[in-house]
């Protein structure tokens, strides 16, 4: 269950570095723009594929029967999610 916390509570910042990148990259060859959306756009979305990003290794415990680790990775998902609702006032 302790790895699962781990896992749960740095894949997603690790996705969020990713995520940002990747935005950034298409910002720069032109392939996405701010230009008609809202200012929480980009903050929004990146943050909540970076919470996404917690579905990788979850299925990979799912496929290997770790299941101690998969209740690990749902915990700080969960968290997570409850943050982004309240810091993006969607609640």
């Amino acid at each position: 269950m302790l790895t699962g916390l781990l896992v749960g509570v740095i894949v997603p910042y690790v996705g969020w570095a990713i995520w940002i990148s990747i935005f950034d990259q298409l910002n720069i060859f032109g392939a996405a723009s701010n230009i008609g959306m809202s200012e929480s756009f980009r903050p929004r979305t990146t943050a909540l594929l970076a919470i996404c990003t917690n579905l990788i290794p979850f299925l990979y415990a799912s496929r290997n029967n770790f299941y101690e680790m998969m209740r690990g990775i749902v915990f700080p998902t969960v968290v997570l999610s409850i943050v982004w609702l309240f810091y993006f006032d969607f609640i």
